[in-house]
């Protein structure tokens, strides 16, 4: 008896497909086939940001919009949603064209997010917004966990600049300092320059912004230690 290699990521989902089409599709990226996961992915990601936003709104009664905006932006973000792929293996499932694969395809970032958008609207359009509701709770069971009532719910850049103005202060400056490219995974290092600190400091991270908020979040760290 042969067993379908789809078996292993619908276990871990916790979903069976009732239609297992919509699941072949969602993992098809637009290299291989004329049938890809596009549509998907555009509904995809309007199902998650809505699911992400109710139940911010829910678990964070005191927060404004703006806060909960930058929330949900962090939650979704195009690396978040690509380090929630990464934990499904996802990418061992994907269908690419020859050359997408032989390039590393199934370990990009944003393929792999744009192939999460797709599963979260598969599981939408298979088992109605319930099913989906309760899928994206459970994938962002830890994410959300993080970000505790209290706790600043903007990003270190922002923060960072906030804290530089609320004492007159120059704004930060970041700076590229180099990005490398292995089988088909990026690195960047920034660094950001704070006339505050003796001595300019560095992050890295998947993609350039993910990078600079590494940086700002070092640069606050140390401003706070040394207020």
């Amino acid at each position: 008896m042969t067993t379908d290699p789809l078996d292993l990521l619908q276990l871990r989902l916790g979903h069976r497909f009732g239609d297992p089409a919509l699941l072949r599709r969602a993992l098809t990226h637009r290299s291989a086939r004329r049938q890809h996961n596009e549509r998907l992915e555009f509904l995809g990601d309007a199902l998650l940001g809505f699911l992400v936003a109710e139940v911010l709104t829910q678990r964070f009664g005191q927060a404004t919009e703006g806060e909960l905006t930058r929330s949900r932006a962090r939650l979704v973000s195009g690396e978040a949603l690509a380090s929630l792929a990464t934990e499904l293996r996802l990418g061992e499932f994907l269908e690419l064209g020859a050359g997408e694969r032989k390039s590393g395809g199934q370990r990009r970032a944003s393929i792999l997010a744009d192939a999460f958008e797709a599963l979260i609207c598969a599981v939408y359009l298979d088992a109605g917004l319930d099913t989906c509701r309760a899928l994206v709770l459970r994938l962002f069971a830890e994410p959300l966990e993080r970000l505790q009532p209290g706790e600043a719910l903007k990003d270190p850049k922002t923060r960072l600049q906030e804290w530089l103005q609320s004492r007159a202060l120059e704004r930060p400056k970041y700076q590229l300092r180099s990005e490398r490219e292995h089988g088909g995974v990026w690195q960047f290092e920034v660094e950001c320059q704070v006339a505050a600190l003796p001595e300019s400091v560095s992050g890295c991270g998947g993609t350039r912004r993910a990078a600079e908020q590494a940086a700002a979040a070092v640069a606050l760290e140390r401003l706070q230690g040394h207020a």
